[in-house]
């Protein structure tokens, strides 16, 4: 009998749930029983801010110590948490198509963000999503908090707190009931997200078996993988931590990559941002947008140009002064 494939991951009910989708899924492309092997991340004990735990990876290291002992045999992560920088013996081997990157603001009533009165308490422990809130409507209370979903939209419900942000895709994943909350969904234009908010990651041993490395890959959509690299070589590059207050997006329109990255203040007082449009379809170099200046490289693929556009855009906005606004982090 073919032994059970072992899918790693996080214990709490938003990863169990993502998880569980991907093991449906790999279990169909590998035609093998996927059991899921819980791990407890430092990030899932340690109840400091998250902008005092900073890019250390802290709910991605516990996992790949699991990984790389063969206490498992794959990770599922939500990649807005996931460093940049990939450890020696590991690969990413998929990046599942990728769902709502936008971000929510819950409420009891209804009312949106930048009408929320003078004193309300916003709650969320992300210091991008701090130093948005503070842009939008300067005159709330911006509490820092940690917690599971339920958690959240237990203190929106009992009056412990007037609204909390929370990330539209896991919601999403939980089967998108409220329990009688009313959502805002922020358009990606004016508030963009996390780089690679909405998507998972799919990791894996470099010398895995190549039959379970196939059905991994299996799982990979190419046009959530273009994005997510531009969105994520702007946050290596920046050389800033997976929680500074940094947002991209990137999304496939016709051919063309669609950038925008913006850094802000953490207090929301002031920001630096930069668009640029490349066209990612191979042998071609040509790209527009507020960068201007050199071309994306003429080949490479794809994945390449993805990679130039996140770089440039990047050293744009060290040139305007964002290294002036984002905590640097060596191990990001």
């Amino acid at each position: 009998m073919i032994a059970a494939l072992r899918l790693g991951t996080r214990r709490s009910a938003l990863a169990m749930a993502q998880s569980q989708m991907v093991a449906d899924a790999v279990a169909e492309a590998s035609g093998r029983e996927v059991e899921l092997v819980p791990i407890v991340s430092e990030g899932d004990v340690n109840r400091a801010s998250l902008s005092q735990l900073g890019g250390r990876g802290v709910f991605a290291n516990g996992l790949r110590e699991a990984l790389a002992a063969d206490r498992c045999d794959f990770l599922v992560h939500s990649l807005k948490d996931l460093p940049t920088l990939q450890p020696e013996g590991l690969v990413i081997a998929a990046t599942p198509r990728r769902e709502d990157a936008r971000d929510v603001v819950v409420t009891r009533g209804g009312t949106p963000l930048s009408e929320l009165p003078a004193g309300s308490r916003v709650g969320t422990g992300s210091p991008r999503r701090i130093a948005q809130v503070l842009r939008h409507n300067p005159g709330v209370d911006v509490r820092d908090i940690r917690g599971n979903v339920d958690s959240r939209l237990a203190r929106v419900r009992d009056g412990d707190l007037d609204a909390v942000i929370l990330a539209a895709a896991g919601i999403s994943r939980l089967g998108g009931d409220l329990g009688g909350l009313e959502a805002e969904y922020l358009g990606l234009a004016e508030w963009p997200t996390a780089p690679g908010q909405g998507s998972l990651a799919i990791e894996t041993r470099a010398d895995i078996d190549p039959e379970t490395l196939a059905a991994l890959a299996a799982l990979d959509d190419e046009a959530t993988r273009i994005a997510i690299t531009a969105e994520r070589t702007v946050l290596s590059v920046l050389d800033a931590g997976c929680h500074a207050p940094v947002a991209t997006h990137a999304a496939l329109v016709d051919g063309d990559l669609r950038l925008r990255a913006i850094v802000y203040a953490l207090d929301g007082s002031h920001r630096i941002g930069i668009d640029r449009t490349v066209r990612v379809e191979p042998g071609y170099g040509g790209e527009t947008g507020s960068g201007n200046g050199a071309n994306a490289a003429d080949d490479g693929g794809p994945i390449a140009h993805a990679t130039r556009a996140g770089q440039e855009a990047a050293r744009r906005l060290l040139e305007r002064g964002a290294a002036d606004l984002v905590p640097r982090e060596s191990t990001t």
